[in-house]
């Protein structure tokens, strides 16, 4: 048997990048695959490459009935949900005393707000089966001060705590929840915001960026029966940069 055989999972932001790293692993892994964006083109292109076991749905996660819509399709065609994976998520770079108040509203909107909306929208039907993973991915800003992104940081932090909380809520119920704090990724992201891989790896002990399906394998991990007994807690893939 594969690592995900039956199960159905629901990745935001599974576009591009990250997000579609993990619906490929997943879909290989043996997963029903529901993958959302708000970039539609890119969604059902990808959506369209990986095959029958993955679904194209758009989806705005700072639309509070949006997630029920598309949570409420989900469970209608499928029974149920048994891996949320919140990675939609935005950067913004900009310090403490010139960051916006519209870039830090935006930036936690999609990145804290987004979360919390995800686990609050897919936690009970989780929590009736008494079954289920959550992975929320946060970053390695929000285990230390990243200076120039006060707001990433900011939400990337807040990810992590609620992790923490919402775990301690659903482990009676059999529901985890954790996050994943990666570091630097070879991602669209990283070269939209002008970041050169090779440049950015002297920051690296081990002296390259993350590839996005190695970040991916973890989240697999953490959606699969293998890590039944985890919960509440951070695991960061950062090739030594936390160290």
């Amino acid at each position: 048997m594969r690592r995900l055989d039956d199960k159905v999972a629901l990745i935001t932001g599974g576009a591009r990048g990250q997000g579609a790293a993990e619906a490929r692993l997943f879909a290989d892994e043996g997963a029903t695959v529901v993958i959302t964006d708000v970039i539609d083109d890119v969604g059902e292109a990808t959506a369209a490459e990986l095959g029958d076991a993955v679904a194209y749905v758009h989806h705005d996660v700072t639309d509070e009935a949006g997630w029920a819509a598309v949570v409420g399709g989900i469970l209608e065609e499928h029974g149920r949900i048994d891996v949320l994976v919140n990675n939609a998520g935005v950067f913004h770079h900009g310090g403490a005393l010139d960051t916006t108040l519209d870039d830090w509203n935006r930036v936690i909107a999609i990145n804290q707000t987004g979360v919390f909306l995800g686990m609050k929208s897919v936690g009970p039907s989780m929590r009736e089966r008494r079954a289920g993973s959550i992975v929320n991915i946060s970053s390695i800003a929000g285990l230390s001060g990243t200076p120039m992104a006060h707001a990433y940081g900011a939400s990337k932090w807040a990810v992590r705590g609620m992790t923490k909380s919402a775990a301690r809520e659903l482990a009676a119920h059999q529901v985890r929840v954790n996050s994943v704090h990666p570091g630097l990724i070879e991602t669209p992201m990283m070269h939209e915001l002008g970041g050169d891989a090779e440049r950015l790896a002297a920051h690296v002990p081990m002296g390259r960026v993350a590839e996005a399906d190695e970040v991916a394998a973890l989240v697999i991990f953490l959606a699969s029966d293998e890590s039944v007994y985890c919960t509440g807690h951070e695991y960061v893939i950062d090739g030594g940069m936390r160290a």
